[in-house]
């Protein structure tokens, strides 16, 4: 089995409780109040900058310039076209760009992002990689499901848009590349020694992602 498959595999709770939220279920039935989701959205927004500075320090962290390009690449992906949708989707609800940098960040917000940096800081590539894990993965696996849902992706759903930019082929790939860079990073990095410490990373930073979705729904 994958190192992936083995750190989802073995924390299974866990990532359900993430990609099976409460959050996640309304996303796909429309029902999530709006309220809760354009506090995710601003708040998502902010931590996509915290996680394009964790791939960035990817970069220094890299032993080799093909690790450096794909970090590189996702920054790149994160700065140019995922922030785009958010702002996209708040400018519609008329939130400027300038309104959500200014908006402070709620502590869920901010332990999650601080886990990843610190986390990075502290340890390898393969830490980093596996601290973001939740976020890079689980988003392609959670927009994947949400798309196969009955109704999900009709323009009724006012959350269609979300799930058509994770549940696309060009995030679907990006998940997938992520999945075998840790395999990749794994079969370098890893022991059996050390799984324990990568699972504790794995767990927490997934833990984290299902109290971000839960902050949401605190309005």
């Amino acid at each position: 089995m994958s190192l992936f498959n083995s750190l989802k595999n073995d924390n299974l709770e866990t990532w359900h409780s993430y990609t099976k939220h409460e959050f996640v279920q309304g996303l796909g039935n429309g029902k999530l109040h709006i309220a809760s989701f354009k506090k995710y959205l601003v708040q998502d927004y902010l931590f996509l900058i915290e996680f394009a500075r964790a791939y960035a320090l990817g970069m220094y962290k890299a032993t080799d310039l093909v690790q450096m390009r794909k970090c590189l690449s996702s920054a790149k992906g994160i700065l140019e076209t995922e922030m785009g949708l958010h702002i996209r989707l708040c400018e519609s609800w008329g939130l400027s760009e300038d309104e959500i940098v200014a908006t402070p960040e709620e502590p869920a917000n901010l332990a999650y992002t601080r886990y990843v940096l610190d986390t990075a800081m502290k340890g390898d590539m393969l830490d980093l990689k596996i601290a973001l894990a939740p976020c890079a993965i689980g988003y392609g696996e959670i927009g994947a499901a949400l798309a196969k849902q009955e109704g999900a992706l009709d323009e009724s759903n006012p959350y269609a848009e979300w799930i058509r930019e994770y549940s696309s082929d060009e995030y679907q790939d990006l998940a997938a590349d992520a999945v075998r860079e840790i395999d990749e990073l794994g079969s370098l990095y890893s022991t059996e020694a050390r799984y324990t410490k990568l699972s504790r990373i794995f767990r927490e930073a997934t833990r984290l992602e299902a109290n971000f979705w839960q902050m949401g729904l605190e309005v």
